[in-house]
């Protein structure tokens, strides 16, 4: 897939710096996707403060990540970043503060184009997905595996912005 900028100058393909990260995902009609950071955000955080309750974060297509985000926030009192959507949002790469905490869907992404995206660890991603009221989607970036796991489990972070 590629995708022009405004000036049709230079093509952008997957792994392009744009907007603050690495293009990751552009969609089918060559106009939107996302980027990625550039490097993680986090090497050992937990999915959300856990408590045994649903947030509503169920969202696993590519472009629910940010709504799934924000039902994290939405559900945490206070202001602290000690776990996975809060490290996310927070992120401000390229000047940009929409960054989100990808879904099942766009862990994916991530997980297929990591060589051309770059730095990401064969280890475990948080998605912005919950599976249950106490585990979330994650993603072994080792061989691909997705699979649910407890809240409170401590993994990497990589956060996404939409284009």
């Amino acid at each position: 897939m590629i995708l022009y900028n405004l000036f049709k100058t230079k093509k952008l393909s997957i792994g392009d710096t744009y907007k603050g990260g690495k293009i990751a995902y552009i969609d089918n009609t060559g106009l939107h996707g996302f980027v990625a950071a550039e490097s993680d955000q986090s090497v050992a955080i937990q999915w959300g403060n856990y408590r045994r309750e649903s947030v509503g974060a169920i969202g696993a297509d590519i472009g629910t990540g940010y709504v799934n985000t924000n039902k994290v926030l939405k559900s945490v009192s206070g202001t602290t970043v000690n776990y996975a959507a809060a490290t996310a949002r927070s992120y401000h790469g390229g000047g940009y503060d929409d960054w989100y905490l990808p879904s099942k869907d766009e862990l994916n992404e991530l997980y297929i184009n990591q060589a051309l995206i770059g730095k990401f660890h064969k280890f475990f991603y948080w998605s912005s997905t919950e599976f249950s009221e106490d585990s979330a989607w994650m993603q072994f970036f080792s061989n691909g595996i997705q699979f649910s796991y407890t809240k409170s489990g401590t993994y990497y972070v990589r956060a996404v912005r939409a284009f």
